[in-house]
């Protein structure tokens, strides 16, 4: 079966998983497709992630988290040319460890053309990017904890979500300063 007869045939479907077996789910569903001869019934398996970026005790980590934790999506063909559920690919979904079932139960519905273009379109967007863990607002006052700033206060005058930078206002010698940061080098003041 060739790629634009699978692109034509399959339609997309959310899996709901247990909570952080997502990835897990992905990994056995990938690796048991030619095993378990699933390559007709089963496309692509999607798990869209993004990188998140935090700073804890002075150090930048970075974690991959989930865009929609709990699910994956399946590229796949589940019902014939008739409309009936096709038993093979319908019990070996349900049957991998972690998997808690389609969404839509016993009568599950492919996602429509625009809701899966949309969430290719945020995966896509997501890829080779950093978000900073915390988002900002502005006008919002934050505590300096990296730079030749450490430890002084200001407030947010410019947000750049693209870049992951900001402007804050500094009291420096009794004249505010904007001081351009990356997110990771601020942290909110809570009160």
């Amino acid at each position: 079966m060739t790629q634009e007869q699978k692109a034509k045939e399959g339609r997309w479907y959310v899996v709901q998983t247990l909570s952080n077996l997502e990835g897990k789910v992905k990994r056995f569903i990938e690796s048991q497709l030619a095993y378990e001869e699933m390559e007709d019934y089963i496309f692509e398996v999607l798990m869209p992630t993004e990188v998140v970026s935090e700073v804890k005790n002075g150090k930048k980590t970075q974690k991959t988290r989930k865009l929609y934790p709990g699910y994956v999506f399946l590229h796949m063909r589940l019902f014939d040319e008739d409309g009936k559920l096709l038993q093979k690919p319908w019990y070996y979904v349900n049957g991998v460890d972690g998997v808690i079932g389609f969404v839509g139960g016993q009568h599950p519905h492919a996602l429509k053309p625009d809701e899966i273009a949309r969430i290719l379109d945020h995966a896509k967007e997501a890829e080779g990017k950093e978000v900073p863990k915390v988002s900002y607002e502005l006008g919002e006052n934050v505590r300096i904890t990296d730079g030749p700033f450490l430890n002084l206060n200001g407030t947010i005058e410019e947000i750049d979500t693209l870049a992951g930078k900001l402007k804050v206002s500094v009291s420096i010698f009794g004249r505010f300063t904007p001081v351009p940061l990356e997110y990771w080098q601020v942290e909110r003041i809570t009160q």
